[in-house]
This record gives C-alpha cells, structure tokens and sequence, in this order.
C-alpha cells in the first residue's frame, strides 16, 4: 500500500459488501475520474458528460462494454475539493450482480485507472486534509459500529471532539516549547522567558487531562467491543440456563449433570442501544479433574476482565453459611469500584417461600428469578442497563482506541518528566527534549507526526472500498 503513497493517479474498488445484492456501489476517485468514466458512460440526455456536470448530481444512464449494454446505472457527481477524499469522485449506482461489479471494474481498470488498496480512499482524505488521523480511524470505528453506544463514539469522534482536545492541548505544550526554546536561544545571557511557577501550573492541569483521558479508555473500550458480564456460581446453579434465557437462544448445553459446562462460551447482545458480552463460566467448586480445574481457572481469569459479575446461587441449595463463605471469597471483586456484582438467586419456582435470611446476609443488590421459568430475567436487563446509564457521558471525551492510549501515556511520562526536571532545576536543554517528546506523541495521534509504518498500519486494516 505504500508505494501508492504519493501518487496523484485515480482509483476505484467495490464500496459495498461483496456478493449478490440488488444494487452495488462502485467509487472512484482522483484527476482522471469524470474523463475516463465518459468514456465508459452513456447519459440518457444527449451529448451530456459527466465532466460537465455540476457536483452533488445524479445522472442516470448506460455503461458499454465497447458497444454492447452491460448495465443501466445512476452516476453521482463530487468536485474537489468537496468530495470525502477530497478529489473529483463519483459513485456508480449498478445492479448487485458479481458479474456486473466485476465487469464494470474491469472496465475502468481497462481505462487505467487503478484497484484501490485498503483504506486508500480515507488515506487520500487524511493527506487531503478532509480529516486528521483520529478522526480518520474513527471512520473504521465507525462502519464497524454495532450498538446505539459504539455508534455515537465514533460518530463523535469522527467529526472531531477528541481531536480538538488533543489540539488543544498540544497547542498549549507548544507555547510553552516556544519559550523554552528562545531562553536557549539566548543562553548565554541566562534569561529565563518561561516563568517556572506559571510553567508547572499549567503543566499540571495538562497532566490531569491527559490522565483523564487515559482513564475514559477503560469506558471507552467496553462501549466499543462490548460491556463483559461474567456468569459465575457453582455447578449446576443454573448459570447456562441463565445466559439462553438473556440470548432468547440454545447458546449453552443444559443439563441436571454438574460441570457440563467446562470451559467459557461467550455472546453478545445488544440491549436499549448498549452491547454486552455475556460470559457463561466453569462451575467453581473443589475437584481433581484435570479439564474441569483448567476451565475454573479461565473463570477467574474472566472474572477479573468482566465489568459486571451475575453469582449465580440455587436457591433451594444455598445456607446462610455458604452464602456468607461465597461473599467472602469473593469481597474484592464486590469492594473494587470498577466492577459490579449482582447476586442472582435462581430456582424460586422450586421454593414454598422466599428465604428470609437473605436480608439479614446479604447487604448487595439481589435479584431472584426462574431461569428455567423466565420468571424475572428483565430486572437483570433493566439493572444492567441502569447501571450504563448512570454513567454521566455528556461532554466527555472518551478515548477508544489502544493507539491512542499508548501515546498518551507516553505524553504522560514525559510531562512528569518536565515537571521533575523543573523541580531539580536541570538544564533547559534537558527540559526542551521532555516538552518535545510530549508534543511527538500528542502529534501522532491526529497526524500531525507520521510515518510510513504508522499509516500503513491504521489504513492496511480498513475495508477495499474506503
């Protein structure tokens, strides 16, 4: 894909799904686009062009293939630089017959236009200057969007409220270098332009931005892929019935033999626009079987990735003992800020009465159903939902993206850096490589510093067609 870096010659490629459908869009973009296409392009109205046409037009009409009809199509006009890329571009509406798209391509290659690579379109739009490199990573988030929550993330983040923070405050690291610099300027005369006091003031505000920053990745990335709900309890609880009942599907084998489940089993599902991920576990409990004993370690091992716990009890089992010993086992999951743990009583229809040591055992949300029955299975729903809507997510800007929090722990690092330095009065010198090292990383993350690597990397993973 890099060697097309730094060519100015038009592309094209197949912007909708492969395969049958009743339409396809095929784009192409760059100099040559509305020349080549007449060349391929009959219009319903005489001697009109495609080159002639005013942008934001739709022009209906035929494509040969030398002199035999391959499709009737409709040929939506855009002039640099208002297009996505930012060239002159047209779309080309045709039938969804993989005869026709491969045809109709091979046509234009025919002309000497070329296949696109991945991502190319977006890439051409990031060196046109239609979108920095944030936002053009969130055009991929974007499209990969599932759920109401993801889809407004990315769509924010596309139209640019994160890169304008990241904007800022570079803007604000880069006044500062700019004293910095001239005190070196004038070294020899030992003046100090930068005020040291009002210099670390505002180094610490941009610290705890950045820091904030940083910790939204943790929300950021469970609104992007999916909140993890772990399924937990002891064998034979119920916790399988559980997870087809919140999936309205036989995801999980079921049966009255403890320990059929013996390793996790995982789906998603989307619910009021949030995605969760639900996880149905190993039974934890004491056993020598080798399988069963590397499943209950995966358990755990989700148990510390999962936002949210379900402990699932059987109800017609579980003692005022056992309940205070499985709370105990598990108070640091139930203490940690950044999880939520919600005791499931199941089998209620197998009960006479409801258990009335529970109010005096339990202090934690509980919720008690009928997996088997379906009895109550929407108060869990409703609780999961509550508890992503509590979350307070206007005017936040929230990071989502593993490149971006990389770099903005590097920008982290080397602010305390700076603000070490300044308190051990090391030489400026010194204290100018911390200040550019923080703006490298904050630039690499709306692409202000690239490299061949790094966008090879972002755009190689995009779809053909954008």
């Amino acid at each position: 894909m890099l060697y097309h870096l730094a060519k100015n010659d038009t592309i094209c490629a197949l912007a909708s799904p492969a395969g049958t459908g009743a339409i396809a869009l095929i784009r192409v973009s760059g100099p040559e686009s509305f020349t080549l296409i007449d060349q391929i392009f009959s219009s319903s109205k005489k001697n009109f062009k495609i080159k002639n046409a005013k942008p934001y037009t739709i022009h209906f009409g035929r494509i040969f293939d030398q002199n035999k009809l391959l499709d009737e199509v409709l040929v939506s006009v855009f002039k640099a630089p208002h297009s996505y890329t930012g060239e002159d571009s047209i779309e080309i509406s045709c039938h969804g017959s993989t005869f026709i798209q491969q045809k109709i391509i091979e046509l234009l290659l025919a002309k000497g236009i070329r296949l696109a690579q991945p991502g190319e379109f977006t890439l051409r739009a990031f060196f046109n200057g239609k979108f920095d490199l944030s936002q053009a990573e969130a055009v991929a988030d974007l499209i990969a969007s599932n759920s109401d929550a993801s889809h407004n993330l990315a769509l924010e983040q596309m139209r640019g409220g994160f890169s304008s923070k990241i904007k800022s405050l570079r803007k604000e690291l880069v006044d500062l270098a700019s004293l910095i610099e001239l005190e070196l300027d004038f070294s020899e005369e030992d003046l100090e332009f930068a005020d040291r006091s009002h210099f670390l003031k505002l180094l610490y505000e941009i610290q705890k931005e950045i820091k904030q920053l940083i910790a939204s990745f943790g929300l950021g990335n469970v609104l992007k892929h999916g909140i993890p709900v772990a399924i937990i309890g002891k064998p034979n609880a119920g916790k399988s019935t559980l997870l087809n009942r919140i999936l309205q599907e036989e995801k999980a084998i079921v049966s009255d033999i403890p320990g059929t489940t013996r390793d996790s089993i995982e789906d998603t599902i989307s619910i009021e626009g949030f995605t969760f991920r639900f996880i149905d576990t190993a039974g934890l409990h004491a056993t020598t079987d080798k399988i069963e004993n590397m499943g209950i370690e995966r358990t755990y091992e989700k148990i510390k990735q999962s936002k949210i716990i379900l402990y699932v009890c059987d109800m017609t089992q579980s003692t005022p003992d056992e309940l205070t010993a499985t709370l105990d086992d598990f108070k640091e999951h139930i203490d940690d800020r950044n999880k939520r743990f919600i005791l499931i009583g199941n089998k209620i229809d197998e009960l006479v009465e409801m258990p009335l040591f529970f109010n005096k055992y339990v202090d934690l949300e509980t919720i008690f159903i009928s997996a088997k029955r379906n009895e109550n299975i929407n108060l869990i729903l409703d609780s999961l939902v509550a508890s992503v809507k509590d979350l307070d997510l206007t005017d936040t800007t929230i990071v989502s993206n593993a490149r971006h929090l990389g770099a903005l722990n590097k920008v982290s690092e080397a602010i305390f850096a700076i603000e070490n330095g300044i308190h051990n009065q090391i030489p400026t010198d010194l204290i100018a490589i911390d200040i550019r090292t923080a703006l490298h990383f904050l630039g690499e993350i709306t692409g202000e510093v690239t490299n061949n690597e790094l966008l090879g990397n972002i755009f190689g993973k995009f779809c053909i067609g954008k």
